[in-house]
């Protein structure tokens, strides 16, 4: 497809220095660490304090992929509903263990509270799209196998979770991910699993056609234009432009149809200051008409990621998260 004429709109940034990558001869990626990664902590008088507990779980050896569980401390006596999570970083960027979401995941495991699983899945253009919906699939197979053979999973799981109460949760193209994960998940038996929602924090989504909001935001200083598109086309399969189904939401409805009416309750939220706001009502739309039960959470102010920054948006988000979890309805 060819670009409409108000897509043409340029801007100024380097998107390969504003996200501090190189594009190296075989297609991998040179990353300069951003944002530190940290160890998980088993000890809860860990210098700084952790709120949770957590601990690193190889998912696939081959793939090089993990997960990161998080436990409140000391953990309540009644078991908890798991959060499957997946951290953002289009695609591109960072791991369960890079600072920011580590620190999330530890202090949602306290408030909601839950045991939370970070999924560390594999990155773009190294491993492009679908590799990390593959990953995601494999952490719920993961948590199938947990729930099947109570004698050989991890204590946590067995002895805190209630698999009968779990949601898959991502931020950015996290959130992306667990959208196409939760699609997937409709074609999976993962019986006794019961995914009870989905959570999807400021969702990555783009097309050819520009939104008024990507427009209006051009140079965001969080989330600019060029950064976005340099991110699709790292990750996205060979050949595609934004208009390909991970991308563009309109296309996974006609892709998807009914499928996606079959999706459990899902939150969805976003920030007017966001290039990507107009994207996520968009999805909203979409869902609600194909009849999913829809959380909607968009404030005017807030930009792309503005939880990690604002303590005040931190709380508003955790607070709208904890009653969508606390609130029981319809599974996969």
């Amino acid at each position: 497809m060819t670009e409409s004429p108000t897509s043409k709109q340029t801007s100024p940034i380097d998107p390969y220095k504003f996200l501090k990558i190189k594009l190296n001869p075989d297609g991998s990626l040179t990353r300069t660490p951003i944002i530190p990664t940290v160890p998980p902590s088993l000890n809860p008088t860990t210098s700084p304090p952790q709120p949770s507990l957590s601990k690193d779980i190889t998912l696939n050896p081959a793939a090089k992929t993990s997960i990161r569980l998080y436990i409140p401390h000391p953990p309540p006596h009644s078991k908890l509903p798991l959060v499957l999570y997946f951290h953002g970083g289009g695609f591109i960027l960072y791991q369960s263990s890079s600072l920011i979401f580590h620190q999330s995941c530890s202090e949602l495991a306290v408030q909601i509270p839950a045991v939370v699983a970070s999924v560390d899945y594999r990155l773009s253009p190294e491993h492009r799209l679908p590799a990390a919906y593959d990953d995601a699939v494999e952490s719920l197979l993961w948590l199938k196998s947990q729930a099947r053979n109570p004698n050989e999973s991890d204590p946590w799981i067995n002895h805190h979770v209630d698999l009968n109460n779990c949601f898959l949760m991502g931020n950015s193209a996290g959130a992306n991910i667990t959208y196409f994960a939760g699609l997937r998940a409709l074609d999976l038996d993962l019986s006794p699993v019961k995914i009870r929602g989905l959570i999807l924090n400021s969702i990555f989504f783009s097309g050819i056609q520009r939104t008024e909001s990507e427009l209006r935001l051009i140079n965001d200083r969080m989330l600019p234009l060029p950064a976005g598109d340099l991110m699709w086309s790292l990750s996205l399969p060979e050949g595609s432009d934004r208009d390909h189904v991970y991308c563009n939401p309109t296309v996974a409805d006609r892709l998807y149809g009914e499928k996606i009416g079959r999706l459990p309750r899902c939150f969805v939220n976003g920030y007017g200051g966001d290039p990507l706001v107009d994207k996520q009502k968009e999805l909203v739309k979409i869902l609600k008409a194909r009849g999913v039960h829809v959380v909607e959470w968009f404030c005017e102010d807030g930009f792309h990621a503005v939880e990690f920054f604002d303590r005040f948006k931190a709380r508003d988000l955790v607070d709208h998260v904890r009653k969508f979890v606390a609130t029981r309805q319809c599974s996969l």
